[in-house]
């Protein structure tokens, strides 16, 4: 029953963990996207521009080939060029996020123990799920703290607002 589940609720997390980020984005004052708060930091940019490449590359042709493409180039997701303009970076961003889900749509529970590589090391396939959960998370977390940070004052939580706690646990059904 619980490989069932898995695959919608991994949907879910995913699904959860790019409203968040999206949500922190908004909130992101535009002359930020590409400020790098210090010395040997990412800015948000290059975070987008990393979560979209490692996407686009572990989830094209999932099943059948390595999740580390020939065309990846990962070090240039790091650096920001003239080419990743915000409406770039923004396009890639989303078009990551559709290769997510578009790979995962037609898995079903027997998929979950196939055989899949990423950068030659095979694992089944929910470890490649639970591999790209967690590093998705990490830098998710990364956007949400950066755009915090630049939005100052005029941040509005994302979760449970500081002193709030008491009234959000009696109201039913809320989940973050």
């Amino acid at each position: 029953m619980a490989n069932e589940e898995y695959i919608p609720l991994a949907v879910r997390e995913f699904e959860r963990l790019k409203s968040v980020a999206d949500r922190a984005l908004s909130q992101l004052p535009a002359d930020r996207l590409f400020a790098i708060p210090s010395e040997g930091d990412n800015s948000v940019a290059v975070i987008m521009k990393h979560v979209a490449g490692n996407m686009c590359s572990r989830w094209r042709d999932f099943l059948a080939s390595d999740g580390e493409k020939p065309d990846r180039k990962r070090d240039r997701e790091f650096v920001v060029s003239p080419d990743d303009t915000r409406q770039a970076l923004f396009a890639r961003w989303e078009e990551g996020w559709a290769a997510l889900f578009a790979a995962l749509a037609p898995l079903r529970p027997p998929d979950l123990g196939r055989t899949v590589t990423i950068r030659g090391e095979p694992t089944t396939v929910l470890q490649a799920i639970n591999r790209q959960l967690t590093h998705y998370a990490y830098h998710v977390g990364q956007i949400v703290y950066l755009a915090k940070h630049f939005a100052g004052g005029r941040w509005k939580s994302l979760s449970i607002p500081l002193g709030e706690s008491e009234q959000f646990n009696r109201a039913p059904g809320r989940y973050l």
